[in-house]
């Protein structure tokens, strides 16, 4: 028993991110005798039910974890593919949507995604381009 309250304080802790993602098959089995054991002889329950519900759970986790992950990188690839503009020109929409157009000097990440800044000081994320040009005289 001492093993089955283990696995509960351990569990406890955690978040729902971490907590049905970070069980391992031992964990998982000692949850099913765990249930078993609390049963009433009588009266049992399916625990194939259990197990499919177990496992549905730790799928849909998977699930969030993975797109999570593919968020972060998805993040950092725009991240990367904007900082390739910094020393062109490029023309878009600023969140006060005024037409700005000029050089990048900067590329920033924001709560809001991706931000480059223009010479000019004027902000636009990168979702809100729609030009971008070689600077004259840059040697690209």
């Amino acid at each position: 028993m001492s093993d089955i309250s283990g696995v509960s304080s351990n569990s406890g802790g955690g978040t729902a991110a971490s907590g049905f993602s970070a069980l391992s098959s031992g964990d998982f089995t000692k949850i099913i005798l765990q249930e078993l054991s609390h049963q009433d002889p009588l009266n049992t329950s399916d625990t194939n039910q259990l197990i499919q519900q177990l496992s549905g759970i730790r799928s849909i986790q998977s699930n969030t974890d993975l797109s999570d992950k593919l968020d972060q990188l998805l993040n950092h690839n725009d991240f990367t593919n904007a900082s390739t503009l910094i020393g062109k020109t490029v023309s878009g929409l600023a969140d006060d949507s005024s037409r700005v157009s000029g050089v990048v000097s900067t590329v920033s990440r924001t709560s809001k995604g991706t931000v480059v800044t223009l010479d000019d000081g004027s902000r636009v994320q990168v979702a809100n381009l729609d030009e971008v040009k070689t600077t004259v005289g840059a040697g690209t």
